[in-house]
Formats: structure tokens, C-alpha cells, sequence
């Protein structure tokens, strides 16, 4: 079954996420392995509630099954975590994760609730809600893999936070015409009145001038969390510490592209090239390595905290 599940594991990081699989390659085999596992369950959550497969061909028609999906995906949860046998493989996975790196309840269960939000078309009327969603959906994602690299101090586990929060607003920024497009729109309803863009005509070609200002404004946002993230390098082991800061900039280059691109932001899906991988794999080695003997800053008592 360890066989089964590790092979299950790989795949799905290779097709859902070509991304976080060149940066998981840099960890130790004992922290792939786990990364892998937990990103598996991340995966199959989201893939079970959207209804689709490895993140790809994602349903845009009806949904109103979405809470009885996601009230197995808790149920299984809970399951996992009273040692139950799991007989789906990414819960199978799961369940080694939670019990080799002690990882809480009330991580997994927030992540679901981040589910919840979509399955109930959480309205989104301030940017409170928004940063919510992205603790929910990814903030908290980045605890679980802090716990698995090793870190246990609060102070570790905030920045590992704020790192996940910044994918998650580069990910709402990249992800705006095509989410709006099945009815999940993640802007405040203040910046979208502020921008004169009705929530339901928010794909329209007539508003791109004005959604790439709102695009603009998540990326700048996205910016001091990523900034905050790197002061989480010196905690972490070295091949941990490559791997993560190889991702944070692999992610804030899409950011930076979306917001270079303007209202052409969404004309195709905006990705890294292999040759800009390459680029940030030799720049995250330098950012690692000069962690080793850096100091670290005060985190901002402006960004957004997490949930004690």
C-alpha cells in the first residue's frame, strides 16, 4: 500500500502542479516523500469539490452536490486522523503525513472550511474576506508543509503562512477571468464597485482596463507576504530552505507577469517557462545559502494574522 500511495502521490504533483513538483525535488527524499503525500490530499480535496481531475477539466455546469462532497472529505478526515484504514489513496497518504509530523486537526479542517466558502458562494464583500479565503485555502496549507520540514515555532510557522497567503492572492490574480467564469469571484465587492464592474459581468473584454487595476492591486498586495516569507529561511533545513524560496519565486514571477501583461492578463493562462524554473532553482540555492547567516526582521504587525 506505501508503494501504491507514494506512486499516487507523484503523479498527481506531476499533472496537477508542474510547479511545486520541480521545487519539491530539491527537499531530502523523507521531506519529498511527505510533501508529496500532503500535496496529494490538497489535490484530491480540491479535485472532489470541483469535480474534476488533478486539477483540470474543471466542471462549470451544477454543484449542488458540493456539500455532500465536502461533508465526506470532513467525515474521512476525521477518520484518518482516529487511524481508520483509508482505502482512497490520497487519504491513505494523508494519514502517513498527520502521523509522522504531528500535524493538528484544526489544519486540515480549516483547509476544508476554505471549501466551504466555495461550496456555499461565501460572499466576499471586503478584502477581510478575501484574505480569509486565502488563510483557508492555502495559508494554512503552508503550516501543514512547515510542520513537515521540520518547524514547530510560531514565529516559523507565520511566515511559512504568509507564504501561502501570497500564492494564493497571485493565484486569484492569475485565476480572475477564468474563476468569474463558473461563478466564484474572490475580489471584494468595495474594489469591484470602486472599479465600476458588476460582479456578474466581471468577464466582459469592456472591463479589462479596470480588472487589470484590481489584478494590480492583489499582486502588490501579495508582495509584503512574500517579502515575509523569506524571513522563514534561516529556520529551515537547507534543502527545505531551496525548495521553498525556488517556489516563492517561481510563483511571484506569475504575479509579476499578470501585472506586466495588463488587460491582456488573461488572453492565455500565464506561466513560468522551464529556462525562468531554471532561473529561480539558482537564484532560491543563493537565498538559501545567504539564510545560513542572515538575521531576521520583525514580521509587519500590518499583514494579516492567522488564527491562534
Amino acid at each position: 500500500m506505501n508503494r501504491q500511495v507514494l506512486a499516487h502521490s507523484t503523479h498527481a504533483i506531476a499533472v496537477g502542479s508542474k510547479s511545486f513538483a520541480a521545487a519539491a525535488r530539491l527537499f531530502d527524499p523523507r521531506t519529498r516523500q511527505s510533501a508529496v503525500m500532503l500535496y496529494a490530499w490538497c489535490r484530491h480535496c480540491d479535485d472532489v469539490i470541483d469535480g474534476q481531475s488533478l486539477g483540470h477539466d474543471q466542471q462549470h455546469g451544477d454543484r449542488s452536490d458540493g456539500a455532500a462532497r465536502l461533508a465526506e472529505l470532513v467525515d474521512l478526515t476525521h477518520r484518518a486522523y482516529a487511524g481508520e484504514p483509508m482505502q482512497v489513496p490520497a487519504f491513505a497518504a494523508f494519514q502517513q503525513v498527520i502521523a509522522r509530523h504531528d500535524i493538528p486537526l484544526r489544519y486540515p479542517l480549516e483547509h476544508l472550511a476554505g471549501f466551504e466558502m466555495d461550496v456555499r458562494a461565501h460572499p466576499y464583500a471586503t478584502l477581510d474576506d478575501t484574505l480569509l479565503y486565502c488563510y483557508r485555502v492555502a495559508g494554512v496549507v503552508g503550516l501543514m508543509m512547515a510542520r513537515v520540514m521540520g518547524a514547530r515555532d510560531v514565529a516559523t510557522l507565520d511566515r511559512a503562512c504568509d507564504l501561502g497567503m501570497a500564492f494564493q492572492l497571485t493565484n486569484i490574480a492569475r485565476d480572475l477571468v477564468e474563476d468569474a467564469a463558473i461563478g466564484r469571484v474572490y475580489l471584494p465587492a468595495d474594489w469591484l464597485a470602486g472599479a465600476g464592474i458588476p460582479r456578474d459581468r466581471l468577464v466582459d473584454l469592456a472591463h479589462r482596463p479596470a480588472l487589470a487595476g484590481l489584478a494590480t492591486r492583489l499582486i502588490d498586495l501579495a508582495e509584503p507576504y512574500y517579502t515575509s516569507a523569506l524571513q522563514g529561511l534561516p529556520a529551515l533545513p537547507l534543502r527545505s530552505a531551496w525548495a521553498v524560496a525556488t517556489a516563492h519565486g517561481v510563483y511571484r514571477r506569475i504575479g509579476l507577469e499578470v501585472r506586466a501583461r495588463g488587460s491582456t492578463a488573461w488572453d492565455e493562462r500565464v506561466a513560468t517557462t522551464r529556462g525562468q524554473k531554471l532561473m529561480h532553482l539558482l537564484a532560491g540555492a543563493r537565498l538559501a545559502l545567504a539564510s545560513r547567516r542572515g538575521s531576521t526582521a520583525e514580521r509587519p504587525a500590518d499583514l494579516w494574522t492567522r488564527p491562534r
